[in-house]
């Protein structure tokens, strides 16, 4: 059996594949769900029951392309690329505190209006950042031993995390901290210095929690949700919406909490509820191995990137695709507080969706760059079209 396995998973195709392949089905379930699961919440803010979704199909679009576009980069490119993101996403994180800021009705100040264009500056900067760590690593390998340019590439995280704090947004700063975490540890800096971030982190976040009476309010509610059940509706909800789907659901646009427990949650915080009391067991464990495949694609490339910049950036890429949708799988399951970060290419956002294709066509952009692929074209292009030749008889006729 072994055998027969071997050919498939060394394709030198095979990342590129099932990188394409995962994102196109795991997006194409979030239009689906953009449809289903902000129906009825659009018809609340009486607007059509599928204005989010027309929104969301026309996001989808522009993240396509913008995929394609990054899928076809190379290294330099890259990290050209990543210098100029970085800086567009800290500049729009600081145009949120002027007057084109807005809190978008959800308590956050984290969305940027630009006339009838709305963005949420804190999911760009979240590839920003990581594009922008893989570029300063890879350039500064032989240095990081040293205090000081540890300390500068701390600080290109550090202005964009305390920037997304200074909005409100606790679960952002919680991914971009993940984040942090997982592209040093690839990129192999010293322990010692990675458990003294994590403890000062873990500060950090204490600090903002105890001092922040809705947060506090949050975590007592997941530990004791008897203690105010108007309040603990929504996850609650989404525990009764799991329940409810049962193997197979209830179809598609069947859902019952979606009405009025989990509210605005259904198409963001608790889209994986919906989905699950629509599309049952089944459909909640088809989503959960399309992330897996993904996420397992995401380190076979870093794994077999020769590039030290592709390497970090694949590696780091996967991790936050990874732990968002666990953070957000982990809340619809009522395993974890409510942290409102959205689920990869499924819950509605467009400046969400836009980021997370753009990060899926990164890695593609590193899997063609494997070496088992680049020979495989290459080998693809010296062979050519097949010649055609003409066999000439030499044999003389009276």
């Amino acid at each position: 059996m072994g055998d027969s396995q071997e050919p498939l998973l060394a394709a030198p195709m095979l990342d590129q594949y099932v990188i394409l392949v995962t994102t196109v089905l795991l997006a194409g379930i979030g239009a689906l769900m953009s449809l289903s699961s902000s129906s009825v919440y659009a018809q609340s803010l009486d607007l059509g029951p599928y204005y989010f979704a027309l929104r969301q199909l026309g996001f989808l679009a522009i993240g396509g392309i913008a995929a394609f576009i990054a899928s076809r980069m190379g290294e330099r490119l890259l990290r050209g690329f990543g210098w100029v993101a970085y800086c567009g996403a800290v500049l729009m994180l600081i145009l949120v505190f002027t007057p084109l800021g807005s809190d978008a009705g959800k308590g956050n100040r984290s969305w940027l209006v630009l006339g009838p264009i709305t963005l949420q500056p804190s999911e760009f900067a979240k590839l920003a950042v990581i594009m922008v760590g893989s570029v300063y690593l890879a350039a500064r390998r032989e240095d990081l031993g040293q205090f000081r340019h540890l300390a500068i590439y701390l600080g290109l995280y550090g202005v964009v995390a305390v920037l997304v704090i200074a909005q409100g947004d606790l679960g952002t700063a919680l991914i971009i901290g993940a984040v942090l975490i997982a592209q040093m540890w690839a990129f192999g800096i010293q322990k010692r210095y990675i458990l003294g971030l994590l403890a000062a982190a873990g500060l950090v976040v204490a600090a903002a929690v105890v001092t922040t009476p809705y947060r506090m309010r949050r975590i007592t509610l997941f530990l004791h949700p008897g203690a105010d059940p108007d309040a603990s509706q929504q996850p609650l909800s989404a525990i009764f919406a799991l329940a409810t789907g049962g193997w197979w659901g209830v179809g598609i646009g069947g859902s019952r909490q979606k009405w009025g427990g989990l509210y605005d949650g259904a198409q963001n915080d608790f889209v994986f509820a919906v989905l699950g009391e629509e599309m049952g067991l089944v459909g909640t464990l088809a989503v959960l191995l399309l992330f897996s495949l993904l996420v397992w694609a995401g380190i076979r490339v870093a794994m077999r990137s020769r590039s030290q910049f592709r390497r970090t950036l694949a590696a780091t890429v996967t991790a936050w695709t990874a732990v968002q949708a666990m953070m957000n799988i982990g809340v619809a399951m009522k395993l974890l507080p409510v942290v409102g970060v959205p689920l990869p290419f499924i819950s509605i956002g467009g400046s969400a969706l836009i980021a997370n294709l753009v990060a899926s066509g990164i890695l593609l952009s590193c899997a063609r760059h494997e070496p088992a692929a680049e020979a495989y074209r290459e080998a693809s292009r010296r062979s050519g079209p097949p010649r055609v030749t003409t066999v000439v008889d030499g044999s003389h006729r009276d």
